[in-house]
């Protein structure tokens, strides 16, 4: 229920509404509609309990006609609204004040509605453009960024004066095989048994360099 009806005054407006002429529920919530300019309609579950209250105050009676209640002011209710005349007053003052307000707030949303309409069209329009020259893709969002991957620092490399022994004895030790062999003139057995020495010292390093 909007504001201006708290304290008891929706009961005052219904009076005055019945008071220019019998009506029944349903009429009463249009009437307050239009008086709203559609900004706001009281619920059935607000008026008839209010009007029931009414009746059983004296204020109002009611008829069945065409299967519905239609609700007319009585002597005393009539009385009433004259005695409260000065607040009736106050309360249309209430209600117009009221109005202005939501019409000042519908006309804003309206116009944040077309602008939110107008922004879509002109993305709509824009990707249809794109798409017609093939150069369209949908935006996607941003992926999370992923923390680098943890990497082991590389190993130090050899000193240069290390390296350069190292191929220096490399040199000399395939140097001196071979010499061996060749001065010796090894037999075949001879020639495995080294094949075998030189395989397991090559297996030696593989596994020092794991």
């Amino acid at each position: 229920m909007t504001a201006v009806f708290s304290h008891g005054r929706l009961r005052l407006y219904l009076l005055k509404l019945l008071d220019g002429g019998p009506k029944h529920g349903y009429e009463l919530i249009r009437l307050l509609e239009e008086r709203f300019l559609g900004l706001y309609a009281p619920s059935a579950g607000t008026i008839y309990p209010r009007l029931q209250r009414l009746e059983a105050d004296g204020l109002v009676s009611h008829t069945a006609a065409g299967g519905r209640k239609v609700y007319e002011i009585t002597d005393a209710g009539r009385a009433e609204l004259n005695q409260r005349a000065g607040e009736l007053a106050a309360l249309e003052s209430d209600i117009a004040a009221s109005v202005a307000d939501l019409s000042t707030l519908a006309g804003e949303i309206r116009s944040e509605v077309r602008g939110s309409v107008r922004d879509l069209k002109r993305e709509l329009r824009e990707a249809t453009r794109q798409t017609r020259r093939g150069r369209w893709v949908p935006p996607a969002p941003a992926p999370a960024p992923s923390p680098a991957p943890a990497t082991a620092p590389p190993p130090p490399g050899p000193e240069p004066a290390a390296q350069a022994e190292f191929d220096e004895r490399l040199a000399a030790f395939t140097g001196e095989v071979a010499a061996l062999v060749r001065a010796r003139r090894l037999s075949d057995a001879q020639l495995r048994t080294a094949i075998r020495l030189l395989d397991g010292a090559l297996d030696g390093l593989r596994r020092l360099l794991r």
